[in-house]
């Protein structure tokens, strides 16, 4: 009897165990190259469909603030560039397909969640290249050497298996990424990736706004279904919490659909769909940019971004509480006039500022905490005749976080 008690006991701790054993979190995010809000509405997706059904789907923005500072071209590294380290051209330095000079000083969602999680595992996979090496800088100094766990990349230069008379070449390589990817995910189980997609844009600029395109549009779709069975498949099986987003880097011309990099309204119209639960509704009327992507992944996996980083990011979390937006200042009468939509009517806020962008080249900015104002009067008045200078940098400091804008003086 006793012998029986002990083995009861054993199996209900072991039960116990099991149950108090939080659940992994795991995030995905998917990059389809250039398709406007537009089209992505137009087409039938069922797979993107049936995730936005579990979290939401959301028109959002590419391009900055539109002929303001942070202006962005709708190029495709560009936009990587912004989702990947959360802030605009004007910070990440980013221009252009080249790539010619990015600023790692402001880092990549995989620095801050390799810094955090040495253990864990992150995998990339992808049509181009530069991706990895590039944007995310794998190896290089300037990024502390950051080595990815995995990557399957670089098959745009195999042109014995993917011949580039082909016009179907880039789909293709497409199709190997996904694979990959989703085979990976089954067994490997990595705890950040990324899947970049480039064929509906190589279609785009090939027929513009036609069938073709269209075509490419539904391909893209049931890769994103293989891609959602595999994390269906380990949370079904393991002890994982996943979350998936998916977004596009730019939009297109509006007369043919052929081109872009401009800022039209078509360029910069772009979309989000996730299976994030507890997407705030505020991003569901007033339409996010590429930059709050990131955020909202280093918040699923508890990535803990360093103060002085999150004083420069340009985006905020999808999810959870949100205070505050639309933060703007402008200079007149050596005064700073900073206004902004309190969301959150009841919380206070401080007012940081500072005179330097010592950031941008690695160092530190000094900022001072100039005001402490309820949000709900939504409008305050800085005097800077003490700190006089034709630049200054201005943050907002909610309870949920930062919001920073720059000001500069003509």
């Amino acid at each position: 009897m006793k012998r029986l008690t002990i083995l009861v006991l054993l199996f209900a701790g072991i039960l116990f165990n099991l149950a108090a054993q939080p659940r992994q979190k795991k995030a995905l995010f998917v990059i389809v190259d250039g398709i406007p809000a537009d089209v992505i509405e137009k087409v039938e997706t069922p797979a993107l469909d049936t995730i936005a059904k579990t979290g939401a789907y959301m028109r959002a923005y590419v391009g900055g603030e539109k002929d303001g500072y942070s202006q962005t071209p709708t190029i495709s590294a560009v936009g990587y560039n912004s989702l990947l380290t959360g802030t605009w051209v004007n910070k990440h330095n980013v221009w252009d397909n080249d790539i010619a000079a990015p600023n790692y000083s402001y880092e990549t969602i995989f620095r801050f969640f390799k810094n955090q999680y040495p253990d864990k595992k992150t995998a990339i996979f992808s049509t181009w290249l530069d991706n990895r090496t590039k944007l995310v800088g794998e190896g290089l100094p300037q990024t502390d050497a950051i080595k990815l766990d995995y990557h399957y990349d670089s098959l745009e230069y195999d042109t014995i298996r993917f011949p580039h008379d082909s016009e179907s070449y880039i789909h293709m390589i497409d199709e190997e990424v996904v694979n990959a990817a989703a085979s990976y995910i089954r067994k490997e189980t990595p705890d950040l990736s990324w899947v970049y997609l480039e064929y509906t844009d190589d279609m785009g600029h090939r027929y513009g706004d036609s069938e073709k395109f269209y075509d490419a549009v539904k391909m893209m779709d049931d890769q994103i279904r293989r891609l959602w069975e595999a994390i269906q498949f380990r949370q079904r099986n393991f002890e994982e919490d996943w979350v998936i987003y998916i977004t596009t880097d730019h939009g297109r011309g509006a007369e043919t659909g052929k081109n872009h990099g401009g800022q039209s309204d078509r360029e910069r119209s772009t979309w989000i769909v996730t299976s994030a639960k507890n997407v705030n509704p505020w991003f569901l009327k007033n339409p996010p940019g590429i930059v709050d992507i990131m955020p909202s992944i280093a918040s699923w996996l508890d990535v803990k971004i360093p103060t002085e980083q999150l004083k420069e990011l340009d985006g905020i979390s999808l999810t959870g509480k949100v205070s505050v937006a639309g933060l703007n200042a402008t200079y007149a009468d050596k005064k700073l006039t900073i206004t902004w939509k309190a969301i959150d009517k009841k919380a206070q806020a401080k007012i940081w500022l500072a005179t330097t962008n010592e950031f941008k080249t690695g160092g530190r900015d000094n900022y001072q905490m100039v005001k402490q104002v309820p949000l709900s009067v939504g409008k305050t008045t800085v005097d800077v005749s003490k700190w006089p200078s034709g630049f200054y940098k201005i943050v907002l400091e909610t309870p949920q976080g930062f919001m920073n804008r720059w000001v500069i003086v003509k």
